[in-house]
């Protein structure tokens, strides 16, 4: 999470759109930690209506989380998770991206690269028919765009 987190700092950066710079939670606050990492889980309290909480979990949450995800969605934060396929992070989460292991060609690693690349996108008007433009591309629109580049087998020489 540490690393989506950077990526989302870099990107908001770059992209002119300081909103995407994300706090990011830690289970266990070291002491004399710098300040980006010294935010513990008592943040996930605070979240209400406007706010949005991404969870990222490669394995399945503990009991003690999920219960704080679920009261941030109750005060009205969104959740919106990236995670192993777990069930129960997934009923939580308004919108989930879920990469299990054994079902997907990318692991999370790359998909949170891609994650952090497709946030950061300014947004372009996306054409569709005569040219003309019809609003912005989607978050998901400009990730499944990623992925299948990503993934697409490498052109032919013939």
């Amino acid at each position: 999470p540490w690393h989506l987190a950077a990526h989302l700092v870099d990107e908001a950066a770059w992209s002119g759109q300081p909103e995407l710079a994300p706090t990011l939670v830690r289970h266990r606050v070291l002491p004399g930690a710098p300040p980006h990492l010294s935010v513990g889980l008592g943040r996930l309290e605070a979240a209400r209506r406007g706010h949005t909480l991404l969870v990222v979990a490669p394995e399945r949450p503990g009991e003690g989380l999920l219960e704080r995800v679920h009261d941030a969605r109750r005060a009205g934060a969104t959740v919106l998770s990236l995670d192993g396929g777990d069930a129960d992070l997934g009923a939580l989460a308004h919108d989930a991206l879920s990469v299990p292991a054994e079902d997907c060609a990318l692991d999370l690693d790359t998909v949170q690269h891609l994650v952090g690349a497709a946030a950061g996108e300014n947004g372009l008007p996306v054409r569709r028919g005569a040219g003309a433009a019809t609003g912005v591309r989607r978050l998901r629109d400009r990730l499944a765009r990623l992925a299948d580049q990503l993934t697409a087998p490498p052109p032919s020489r013939w």
